[in-house]
């Protein structure tokens, strides 16, 4: 391990290959991909008959365009140059890919809650995706594009201020770092903080027992049955047995010892297959029901396929062979705590999958809802979200060196997400018209 002074002289090398200020250029290359063809490739090898259900999804909105766009953002990220500073990238760092989740302590933590597209890569990627994000929900809420930038930059200025902080910090400090939803109320404005308790509140109450009301019925022998709601949720039928008990092994094996003893106190109950999110429409998702004690004692674990990262094109390979463990360990690197039940495995024709609970008290913002000003409050948290991920999967000294005390770098990436947000409404535009066209089909309100 090399000293802080030269960790420190690695960031501040980096400016001279990318200055800061680069980094609020986009000019989209003349060889940039057509966005509609690069969506038209992902959906080769999902589901066929739920892909227009994610074309619909998409069209509500840019900022639903944006979501389920990640694979297009990718490219045009990978086409600018990067710092070389590596972590643990989220891959798909929107203001939606952030949230509060009950840690195994049952305390209510605020991070990042999605890592499908993790794998390594520059940090700026991240930063770049979320504050493009806040630029478009901005906009989309009516906002000018000076409060829309100033959104963004929030973003971001929080980002660089808790990296610099953190850099400063010992190791165990920065692993043992989190964000507790107990230590935002004080933060939060008084006019403010009713609606902030009752989001902690509704969070707290999506459980698997809530989930068992609102997703299961009791049948005529009095067993609990998942509803039938086609084709959002559809119940598997023909599960085999002997699969069944094979796919529980694999999983199973991925967890630590103590883990295992708790799921093998329950019981399979029923399994559907469900359509979850924008962008992951499509790929095989299913939630499997099962019991404790007794019927009032259930647990519902959402099994989700994992795909290549939307990345892998343009960074080294990962050097997992098994891309529900590269989801798993990028998630347990990156997450101040994990769901217990976070495990992987290979299902039918080979696919590889990972499992955690559905509900364990998640919950997530309303950002169309949201004022000017607590747009740009959610945004520094979700930077300072970020920056904590960051530290702990990067070298945060060289990152704290590179981005500086200065606001040169804040101000970039906040340029860089207005001229962005008016590439996705492009290409929002492009994918509306497609649809309009009856090029691309979509089921639109599903």
């Amino acid at each position: 391990m090399t000293t802080p002074a030269a960790r420190a002289e690695v960031g501040k090398a980096a400016r001279k290959s990318v200055p800061r200020s680069s980094h609020g250029r986009w000019i989209p290359s003349s060889q940039r991909p057509d966005p509609l063809a690069v969506l038209d490739r992902q959906s080769v090898d999902r589901v066929p008959e739920l892909v227009p259900i994610r074309y619909g999804r998409m069209v509500v909105s840019p900022f639903a365009f944006l979501r389920g766009a990640a694979a297009v953002m990718a490219a045009d990220l990978a086409a600018q140059r990067h710092t070389g500073l590596t972590v643990q990238l989220c891959g798909d760092a929107h203001l939606l890919n952030f949230g509060v989740y009950a840690s195994p302590e049952r305390a209510l933590l605020f991070d990042v809650n999605d890592f499908d597209e993790t794998l390594p890569g520059p940090f700026e990627w991240d930063v770049k995706r979320l504050a493009a994000s806040v630029a478009v929900a901005a906009l989309q809420n009516g906002n000018t594009k000076a409060k829309a930038h100033r959104a963004a930059l929030a973003a971001t200025e929080t980002y660089r201020t808790s990296i610099r902080r953190l850099a400063g910090l010992g190791e165990l400090a920065v692993w043992y770092e989190r964000i507790d939803t107990a230590d935002l109320a004080p933060l939060v404005r008084r006019d403010r903080r009713a609606q902030f308790e009752n989001r902690l509140a509704r969070a707290r109450r999506r459980t698997s027992l809530q989930a068992l009301g609102k997703l299961t019925e009791q049948d005529q022998s009095g067993s609990r049955r998942i509803v039938d709601d086609p084709p959002l949720l559809e119940r598997v039928t023909d599960i085999d047995r002997v699969t069944l008990g094979k796919i529980f092994s694999d999983y199973r094996s991925s967890l630590s010892e103590e883990r295992r003893l708790l799921l093998d106190r329950y019981r399979f109950v029923d399994a559907a297959r469900k359509v979850v999110g924008v962008g992951s429409v499509g790929t095989r998702c299913f939630i499997l029901l099962l019991e404790g004690r007794d019927d009032s004692d259930p647990l519902i674990l959402q099994v989700k396929e994992a795909g290549r990262s939307v990345l892998e094109p343009y960074l080294p390979p990962t050097t997992y062979a098994h891309q529900g463990q590269r989801v798993v360990c990028g998630q347990r690197l990156i997450q101040a705590a994990s769901d217990i039940f976070l495990g992987w495995m290979t299902g039918p024709e080979q696919r590889h999958f990972y499992w955690r609970q559905l509900r364990d008290m998640k919950g997530s913002a309303e950002v169309e809802a949201m004022s000017p000003a607590v747009l740009r409050d959610y945004a520094g948290l979700c930077g300072r979200a970020l920056a904590r991920a960051h530290a702990r999967s990067g070298d945060r000294i060289a990152i704290a060196a590179y981005l500086g005390s200065s606001d040169v770098f804040d101000r970039a990436i906040a340029d860089f997400a207005i001229r962005y947000a008016d590439q996705n409404a492009d290409d929002y535009a492009a994918l509306s018209a497609a649809i309009a066209a009856g090029v691309v089909a979509a089921a639109p309100g599903v």
